[in-house]
């Protein structure tokens, strides 16, 4: 894995032990290779997965008179989940800028919608800028922490991935609606009309034991669908509360998904920044048409890796 932290080689290399001593065939394999996968992805999660358990802790057991308020509270928790990753090497300083970056995207954002009403947080603390808690600028944060990870641990490659530059230009315009649309037309059914467009023919490389390809376009969705899960639970522990929500919670309206979804496009292009899309290997036979999802068999578990090693970026 290319740019990996110590303890991600050594997830990386445990799980190759654990794969080669599995059958190739049959439910033991499927669920041998399930694991890893979810596995994988749980350690992908784990500063998002982090700050979700401080937010659901606070809700349930921090006391409403402590000294220190509940929002200052979970911003202290926040820094201290980042110190830590760097401390221990879950992050490396370079991934540390885009989160940043992350960070400082997010914020901006925050303290237009807040203003504008489109939710809003608990007015306490003094860990704050305006109506927003520091702490908010985390959970972008976390969405990018996983992205990073998420690129090295599958070994993601791409075929027919768009230039960098066309999809810079998308994702400014779609950060630049989330502003406008309260003033002018909404235009996110166009823009996402033109994330379809635009990355329609690509297909991502998939690292487990096989190699599996699947449409960029699906995995984008699942990820969007994750983080509007996660949106559901922290809404619910109050980290902050749409209008609608303000007399009692309910679930987070659907129509919330598709701004996920866009903004989740923004975030993954700030991490092409750092990591270049590389590309994949030409594919081998598939155990599926082109329209799903394929599968590439490697020949053995010891070569499993060099049927997935780019060609370039």
């Amino acid at each position: 894995m290319q740019q990996a932290t110590r303890v991600e080689k050594r997830i990386d290399a445990y799980a190759d032990r654990v794969l080669a001593a599995a059958p190739t065939r049959g439910p033991k394999a499927f669920a041998i290779n399930f694991a890893v996968f979810v596995l994988k992805q749980a350690w992908a999660c784990v500063f998002g997965a982090a700050l979700l358990v401080v937010i659901l802790a606070a809700r349930l057991w921090y006391p409403d008179d402590a000294l220190v308020a509940r929002n200052d509270a979970l911003t202290i928790a926040a820094i201290v989940i980042q110190i830590l990753m760097l401390v221990f090497r879950l992050e490396s300083g370079r991934e540390v800028w885009v989160i940043l970056l992350f960070h400082l995207t997010g914020t901006v954002m925050e303290l237009f919608k807040t203003d504008v009403g489109s939710w809003a947080y608990a007015a306490e603390g003094v860990l704050r800028i305006g109506g927003v808690p520091l702490f908010s600028g985390f959970m972008y944060a976390a969405v990018g922490s996983y992205l990073v990870r998420v690129y090295r641990l599958f070994e993601l490659r791409f075929t027919r991935y768009p230039p960098v530059w066309a999809t810079s230009i998308l994702a400014a315009l779609i950060y630049l609606n989330f502003f406008t649309h309260h003033y002018w037309w909404d235009a996110r059914w166009v823009l996402t009309a033109a994330v379809v467009a635009l990355w329609f023919p690509t297909i991502m490389s998939v690292r487990v034991r096989a190699t599996i390809r699947l449409p960029i376009l699906l995995a984008f969705l699942g990820v969007a669908a994750f983080i509007f899960a996660a949106e559901n639970i922290a809404t619910w522990a109050g980290a902050w509360l749409y209008p609608n929500q303000v007399d009692g919670w309910h679930p987070v309206s659907l129509s919330k998904l598709s701004s996920w979804f866009l903004l989740m496009i923004i975030s993954i292009v700030m991490v092409t920044w750092v990591y270049p899309p590389q590309r994949a290997a030409s594919p081998q036979p598939a155990n599926t048409d082109s329209t799903g999802p394929q599968i590439e068999r490697p020949s053995s578990a010891t070569n499993s890796r060099s049927t997935t090693r780019p060609t370039g970026s």
